[in-house]
């Protein structure tokens, strides 16, 4: 691989996300992002979707909530003749509700917060691959 191909999007988690008491957002949605991340990142290596086949791991590191702003991150760490093994780390950069009597505080964190680290593999099948690679 030539060049480290990575992506990230940011975005701010809603009450709608929030799936358990205490607006707590389930793990499921980390996940979700982790999978636009990874159509990113099979777009600019292949110029088609693919497919995420699989997790190798998911670990869950710190809790979010609504009102949260979390960054994820991929980063394409292998690529065979249709797979893509990839790297994801989710970080909080943002807490919200510091205050419970000011109901629309919130804190730029000095130091991002990882919340949830994964890996997986993506494929793209040979015939959806519209970009020839010089490995």
């Amino acid at each position: 691989m030539n060049k480290v191909e990575t992506a990230m999007i940011r975005l701010r988690m809603s009450s709608h996300d929030a799936h358990y008491g205490g607006d707590l957002v389930d793990g499921a949605r980390m996940l979700g992002l982790f999978g636009d991340v990874a159509t990113e990142l099979l777009i600019r290596l292949d110029g088609d979707e693919g497919l995420f086949v699989a997790y190798d791991k998911v670990e869950f590191k710190a809790p979010v909530y609504a009102g949260d702003y979390i960054e994820a991150h991929g980063t394409v760490t292998q690529i065979g003749n249709t797979s893509r093994k990839m790297e994801f780390h989710a970080y909080k950069v943002i807490r919200a509700n510091i205050d419970p009597s000011n109901p629309s505080a919130a804190e730029l964190l000095q130091e991002p917060i990882l919340v949830t680290y994964a890996s997986g593999t993506c494929v793209t099948p040979k015939d959806k691959q519209r970009f020839k690679r010089e490995d």
